[in-house]
């Protein structure tokens, strides 16, 4: 049961790592200042949920969690700045961070179904609401971007 748990916290960690990579990434690309504030502030909750998890990854007996991002946050950053050296624009950065959401609600749907211990249930599922609004946010964001276009 540990194992099992201690498997989906690392998972976790790893998509917080990405969020804020992320998140941090677009908002030095961003051209609003609004989107640039939005993307900060994800990006230290994303740290901030990822520090609570790795608290509970050393509980579980993990000495050291992991804090490299993964190879798929990697390849999607690469796209990510590919995109933006040929104009991409703000809209281009959403629909991006979206992409990158849309992978963390996942993560997040997949560790609330799995039997987890009550109380680290009770934290992935707070982290979880707000994965969700993030993700929420961001997919209206992207479409209002894409109306006024």
């Amino acid at each position: 049961m540990a194992e099992h748990t201690l498997d989906i916290i690392e998972k976790l960690i790893e998509t917080c790592r990405d969020g804020q990579l992320g998140y941090r990434d677009a908002a030095e690309h961003a051209q609003n200042a609004d989107l640039k504030e939005f993307f900060s502030r994800q990006s230290l909750e994303r740290a901030k949920f990822s520090g609570e998890l790795e608290s509970i990854a050393r509980q579980l007996g993990e000495a050291d969690p992991d804090r490299s991002p993964s190879m798929a946050n990697k390849l999607h950053r690469a796209w990510f700045d590919l995109k933006q050296k040929f104009g991409g624009g703000d809209e281009s950065i959403l629909e991006s961070v979206e992409s990158g959401e849309d992978n963390a609600k996942n993560h997040y749907q997949e560790a609330l179904r799995a039997d987890l211990p009550l109380d680290i249930h009770s934290i992935v599922e707070t982290q979880a609401h707000s994965v969700l609004a993030a993700h929420d946010r961001v997919r209206a964001l992207r479409d209002a971007y894409k109306r006024a276009a």
